[in-house]
């Protein structure tokens, strides 16, 4: 598979449950460490609330998740936000659901369905985006044989990044990762390549 799949864009809503106020915040990340700057950011915004439990799955490839509870009963609070993520196929997200209380408890079952239900809300409100999974190349090709490159990049689904042109043309790539064996296997003859493992 070269697509994976992931929030649109960044979005927050706001569910009262018994008296509760929810505040939930989703972000696409790029990264482990995006998704950590964004759940500080959300953490230190609501620092007077009583909890900002969240979650986050990032790596497409290796499937890096974890959750938090924030100080609520253990797998009350990040695992319901962790599956409202996976409930939907989503990775490169991350989620914060911040909790006000209002002075009445949920118990167990009520806080899972509050955390899991509110997570869903703002997921579904940030909206879905595929996207391809790719492997950056550096290319460095003659120029009479540079048309010949550019059609296969293109006719592998691959994109030009960066370029520069001295002596020869060089180009930063990226190809879907199913096709950077292929393109490697055309343009071996006339071009140099680096990268795209």
């Amino acid at each position: 598979m070269d697509t994976y799949r992931t929030v649109g864009r960044e979005a927050e809503v706001e569910i009262k449950i018994e008296r509760s106020l929810f505040i939930d915040r989703v972000r696409p990340v790029e990264s482990e460490e995006q998704a950590k700057v964004f759940i500080a950011e959300v953490s230190q915004k609501h620092r007077q609330a009583t909890h900002n439990a969240w979650a986050y799955r990032v790596d497409p490839e290796r499937d890096i998740r974890f959750a938090s509870d924030a100080g609520e009963p253990s797998g009350t609070a990040g695992e319901p936000i962790l599956r409202a993520i996976l409930s939907r196929g989503l990775t490169q997200t991350a989620v914060v659901v911040t909790r006000y209380f209002g002075g009445k408890k949920l118990g167990v079952r009520g806080l899972i369905d509050a955390y899991g239900g509110t997570a869903g809300a703002a997921l579904d409100a940030a909206g879905q985006v595929e996207k391809v999974i790719t492997r950056q190349l550096t290319v460095t090709v003659a120029y009479p044989h540079l048309d010949r490159c550019l059609y296969w990049l293109n006719r592998l689904g691959g994109t030009v990044i960066a370029s520069s042109y001295s002596e020869a043309a060089h180009l930063v790539l990226a190809l879907p990762r199913s096709q950077v064996e292929a393109f490697k296997a055309e343009v071996n003859d006339y071009a140099e390549i680096a990268g795209g493992d």
